[in-house]
């Protein structure tokens, strides 16, 4: 299962680019939203040492190096939210490499929110739930019937009983990243409908 492939993240020369770029036409960051994401199945016993690499090299690596080369740029009291997933609580058939690559990410804030106490740079998690889009057709190589049949399969399991929407995720983004939050930091907050809590 491939959630989003992004292989550039993991290449330092390319964020070193990006950032560049950045610099150039903006000169600062004040919010840094970090997300690359890319999964395959792969049971135990299946894993490959490429499948384990390349699921790490982009989403613990790449998201890693994305937030440390935005350093430089990002303004103290600035924000730095990472984008995980619910795989970080809940175990998923056939996706241990991804899950652990996600309960990394999940656990960056908790050593960085220390690490950056002195600049008043707050770092949260966003761990979305099931929240069909494009990527489920052109990462994932889903058919409508075969996503269909996903999310019926995982609404039962929903406390809200639907899936979410893209916007609700980005709202919750929106939520963490002004002063709104700031007496919020170092979280994981859930965009699931209640899913990882049952």
């Amino acid at each position: 299962m491939r959630t989003c492939s992004s292989p550039a993240v993991a290449n330092l020369a390319d964020l070193d680019r990006l950032y560049a770029i950045v610099k150039k036409e903006k000169g600062h960051l004040d919010i840094v939203f970090a997300t690359a994401g890319f999964g395959e199945f792969g049971a135990l016993g299946t894993i490959t040492e490429e499948h384990f690499d390349k699921t790490f090299d982009v989403n613990v690596k790449g998201l890693l190096f994305t937030v440390q080369k935005a350093l430089l740029l990002l303004k103290d009291g600035g924000n730095i939210i990472l984008n995980a997933s619910i795989v970080s609580v809940k175990g998923m058939p056939a996706l241990s490499v991804y899950s652990a690559t996600k309960a990394a990410v999940r656990s960056f804030p908790r050593g960085w929110s220390v690490d950056l106490k002195d600049r008043k740079i707050r770092v949260n998690v966003v761990s979305p739930g099931v929240v069909p889009s494009p990527a489920y057709k052109n990462a994932l190589g889903l058919n409508d019937q075969q996503i269909e049949d996903f999310v019926a399969g995982a609404i039962p399991n929903i406390p809200l009983g639907r899936v979410g929407g893209l916007d609700e995720v980005a709202k919750t983004v929106v939520f963490l990243a002004p002063d709104d939050s700031s007496f919020v930091n170092a979280i994981e907050l859930f965009v699931d409908g209640g899913h990882a809590q049952i």
